[in-house]
């Protein structure tokens, strides 16, 4: 039978991997570590799972403004103060927590978090800006990191992004091939794939917009790995000026 640990990494992992495959800047293992860390290996009804704290934040897209209060400690001056008051973000969802804590890491105060090369040097990156008080914050991260093998969430993404470029080399091949054919449209159609989803979603639309207006496609409709291979070409510049 599963821990508790085992089963929340379970659940937690792969949401990890796609958010990272979706553009996230925060490496998988370091978000799972980040996520066991936090919470204790449990979900709690608030959707928290990254310690993000309310702050001076504005409510936006995946934050509503919604807080709840619970004692947790802070390192001061080098010294542990327990029964710290401390309000968190409320999310619906722990996809939402994710995603506001990427917005999060925009700022410039986070600069070497989303450009670190290694989940060790984010690690790092994240006691330096401010984000923990903790000064064995990273060491516990990459502690958690190696105990539970959760680089294998790296190693997933890799994995993926080197199947989406060799398909992408090949969608690009095979586009340059059909490019003179009569029945591009059509050909092209079969590309857009089946289980269409209900709607673009928004982290792919500005990608569907410039392959709508390249005709690389003729309709936005198409599935969630569609949307995907869409985003990724977007990202390494394939649908730029076309």
């Amino acid at each position: 039978m599963a821990t508790k640990q085992q089963a929340f990494i379970a659940f937690v992992g792969p949401v990890a991997v796609r958010l990272r495959l979706e553009g996230s800047p925060v490496f998988p293992s370091v978000r799972v570590a980040q996520a066991l860390l936090e919470t204790g290996a449990t979900i709690h009804s608030w959707n928290n799972l990254v310690g993000f704290k309310a702050g001076r934040g504005k409510p936006n897209a995946f934050w509503d403004g919604r807080t709840i209060s619970t004692k947790t400690w802070e390192v001061y001056n080098g010294t542990r103060v327990n029964n710290v008051t401390a309000n968190w973000r409320v999310y619906d969802t722990i996809d939402d927590g994710f995603r506001d804590q990427d917005l999060l890491f925009h700022n410039s105060r986070y600069y070497h978090v989303r450009t670190a090369s290694t989940p060790v040097e984010q690690t790092q990156a994240l006691y330096r800006a401010g984000y923990a008080t903790d000064p064995a914050y990273p060491t516990k991260l990459q502690n958690l990191i190696s105990v539970y093998n959760l680089y294998q969430f790296d190693e997933e993404v890799i994995r993926v992004l080197n199947e989406l470029n060799k398909k992408i080399d090949e969608l690009t091949a095979r586009v340059k091939e059909l490019e003179a054919a009569p029945d591009l449209e059509v050909r092209v159609q079969a590309l857009e794939g089946r289980e269409d989803m209900q709607e673009v979603p928004s982290w792919a639309k500005a990608a569907v917009d410039k392959a709508l207006k390249s005709k690389l496609i003729t309709t936005g409709a198409g599935s969630f790995s569609f949307y995907r291979l869409l985003a990724i070409m977007d990202r390494k510049g394939l649908l730029d000026g076309k």
